[in-house]
This record gives structure tokens, C-alpha cells and sequence, in this order.
């Protein structure tokens, strides 16, 4: 070993040294990652804040930016004239219900000639009872005419021979009286059967049933076989000449602003026929439970309107001016019913409103707009109240 190889191993002992020295005193040593990670969390940062220092501003959410904000279609609805329309559920029924049962002493039914859903006539047969025993009473009767009819002849003929003998003397005053008593009592026996045998020919002609008037038969209820009396319960129902009426069931406050004559549209349930009717009666009275009356709809016959079903009436109940918006603007939730409006600065902000009437246009907006507002008329329900849009009004 020389000189110079001596003095750079002693140079290198003494640097190992003070860096082991240096590292004890420092303590444990830092990784290196960490190190720089640091340093680079620390540029970024410094590089947000001298951004923001040249803007001159705050930051901007997302959600406020309006050059990102979701376009939407708005309307500005105003006003308009919206006839009245007042809907009412209600049951179909025949406006003159006959019920028709035994009116005679009744028996055993041997024909019944119509049945549920024909026409009748005034008139008409609609069952026919046994009367056989009946037939039989009324002949006897009948002889009992001819009987009587004899006695009278012969006491007519017993005071006409006494007449002729009163001027011979043969024959008193006091006969003459006595046989003229004994004539007029036959006579009138003569009439008393006479009538008896028509009332039992009209009893007879009752055991038949007869449709008190023309019309519609609603309801068959005998058979042939069937024993009938006077307390049976009534064979058949007829409407009268046909005609149906709707009960609409109507609430305090509107069956107020009704009168009679007004025109209606009622859709039976399960139909979408349509019938026009009118309203003949205003229930006098008001339920104090549900605190409603009916309106009772006069109707022409048709075969859909069936008695007991269900249906809907629609009644002209004048005109009044509201805003009215298209379906898909109105929205609802537990809450109730609302819309959305924009604001100034082009935020959808809630607006509770109150719906009236459904029309063709639309639904009338009774409270809750005055008509110059910025609605959403689409896609409101994917928007949340204070959120940024970017209103689109409606193209014409």
C-alpha cells in the first residue's frame, strides 16, 4: 500500500463516520415517497390558489353553471275562459220503476210470455194463471142468472092476472100490492146475479198478470209451475216507456250552482259511449253523513245504460277564468299538487297549486299562479327545487 492509496481509505473512514454520526443525531430516517408527495400536494395547492388569485372570483359549483344546466321546455300559460264542468259519480236506474205483481186471488202460474229485456204494450199478457176452478164458479153463476130470471117472469105473470082480476073483484088491492113487491124482488134478483157474475169474471180476468204500461222489462221473476198470491213479492219490474236516469251524487257547494234543465254527459263505467241527458230533479234534501245530494239525469233508452250500474256525470256548471296547464306540468306528491316556475336567475322553485277542472286544454289551475310565470312543462319530475336550468319557451 502507498502513500496515496493510505490517504483516500483514512479520507473515506472519516466521511462513513460523520454520516453515521449526522444520522444519529437527525434520528430515524424519512422515506423518500413521502417526501416527494408532499412536495406535490404542496405545487397543487399552490397552483389552485394562484388560479383562483387571477380569476378574481370565487368558485363556481357544477350545479350552478348554466352553460351545463339541463335545458327545459317552458310555457307562460296566462288566462283563459274555462266552462265549468262538475263530475259526479253516480248508479243508473229506470227512471219509473213499476213493479207488477198478483192483483187477483192468485194460483198456480201456467205461462209466462215475456221475459227480461223484451218491449211490452200497455195491456199485455205477461203471465197467465190456472183458473180452471174459477171457470167453473162463473158458470154457476151464470145459471144462477137464468133462475132468477124465472122467478121473475112468473111473478110478472102472477100480477098480470091479478091486475085482470082486480075489476071483477075477484082480486084485492092488498093481493095486487103484494104480488107487484113479489115481481120487483124477483127482478132484482135478477140484477144482483148479473152482477155477481161480472165480478167474478173480472176476478177471473185478474189472475191473469198485465203490464200496467208500455215499456221495458227489467226483471222476470216467476216461472211456470210458480203458486202466486196476493203477498207474493212482484214477478216482474218494467221501466216505464223505456226511460233510464242517472242518480249523480253531488256535494253541498256544487249542487247549489245546479238548476233544472241542465245539460249533462254521462259514460257508464266500462264504456266509452257517450249519452246526453239532463237534469229533471234537485234532490231537496242533503245527506248530513256524506253531505251531498242527487242530481237526478233524465235519459233516453239505450241498451248500455243498465240499471244499477255505475257511471259518470259531467254537468255545465258556467264559465270562469283560470290558468290552465297541460298534464304534464302538474305534478303531485304527499304534499299535494305543484308546479314548477322559474326564477330570475333560472332556478326551478316549487309552486303549490290547486286544480279544477280537467278540460281538453288541460287542467285549470284554480290557486297558485297568476299566469305570467315560467312553468316547466315537461321533465319536472327528474328537477329538485333551487336547481339550475336552462329555460327553452315552447315552439308554436
Amino acid at each position: 500500500m502507498n502513500y496515496e492509496t493510505t490517504i483516500r481509505a483514512e479520507a473515506a473512514d472519516g466521511v462513513t463516520t460523520e454520516y453515521a454520526g449526522a444520522r444519529t443525531l437527525a434520528g430515524p430516517s424519512v422515506p423518500r415517497w413521502l417526501i416527494v408527495g408532499g412536495l406535490g400536494l404542496f405545487g397543487l395547492l399552490l397552483a389552485i390558489g394562484a388560479y383562483f388569485a387571477l380569476a378574481g372570483g370565487e368558485p363556481v359549483a357544477v350545479g350552478d353553471d348554466n352553460s351545463q344546466a339541463p335545458s327545459v321546455t317552458v310555457i307562460t300559460p296566462g288566462k283563459t275562459t274555462v266552462a265549468g264542468i262538475i263530475e259526479a259519480p253516480g248508479t243508473l236506474a229506470a227512471r219509473r220503476p213499476m213493479p207488477v205483481g198478483v192483483v187477483g186471488e192468485g194460483g198456480q202460474v201456467l205461462r209466462v210470455t215475456v221475459d227480461a229485456g223484451d218491449w211490452v204494450q200497455q195491456g199485455q199478457v205477461l203471465a197467465v194463471i190456472d183458473r180452471s176452478v174459477q171457470v167453473q164458479q162463473a158458470e154457476a153463476q151464470a145459471a144462477q142468472i137464468e133462475v132468477a130470471k124465472a122467478d121473475a117472469n112468473l111473478a110478472q105473470a102472477n100480477l098480470d092476472r091479478a091486475l085482470q082480476l082486480v075489476a071483477r073483484g075477484f082480486v084485492s088491492k092488498a093481493d095486487v100490492d103484494r104480488l107487484t113487491a113479489v115481481r120487483d124482488s124477483a127482478a132484482a134478483r135478477v140484477k144482483v146475479a148479473q152482477a155477481q157474475l161480472r165480478e167474478q169474471r173480472a176476478r177471473n180476468e185478474r189472475l191473469n198478470v198485465y203490464a200496467p204500461a208500455s215499456g221495458y222489462v227489467l226483471q222476470r221473476n216467476v216461472e211456470p209451475g210458480q203458486t202466486v198470491g196476493a203477498g207474493t213479492a212482484a214477478l216482474f219490474t218494467i221501466a216505464s216507456g223505456g226511460e233510464m236516469e242517472m242518480l249523480a251524487q253531488i256535494s253541498e257547494e256544487q249542487l247549489a250552482g245546479l238548476s233544472i234543465g241542465t245539460m249533462a254527459t254521462i259514460v257508464p263505467t266500462g264504456s266509452k259511449s257517450e249519452f246526453s241527458g239532463q237534469v229533471w230533479q234537485l234532490s231537496p234534501v242533503i245527506d248530513q253523513t256524506t253531505r251531498q245530494g242527487t242530481a237526478r239525469i233524465a235519459l233516453p233508452f239505450a241498451a248500455e245504460l243498465r240499471p244499477g250500474g255505475f257511471a259518470t256525470a259531467r254537468l255545465s256548471n258556467g264559465s270562469f277564468t283560470a290558468t290552465v296547464l297541460p298534464e304534464s306540468a302538474v305534478l303531485a306528491d304527499a304534499k299535494g299538487s305543484f308546479v314548477y316556475v322559474v326564477s330570475k336567475d333560472n332556478k326551478a322553485m316549487r309552486r303549490a297549486v290547486t286544480t279544477g277542472a280537467v278540460t281538453k286544454q288541460g287542467i285549470a289551475i284554480t290557486e297558485g299562479l297568476s299566469g305570467s310565470e315560467q312553468v316547466v312543462l315537461r321533465a319536472g319530475g327528474f328537477l329538485n327545487p333551487g336547481e339550475s336550468i336552462n329555460p327553452q319557451p315552447l315552439k308554436k
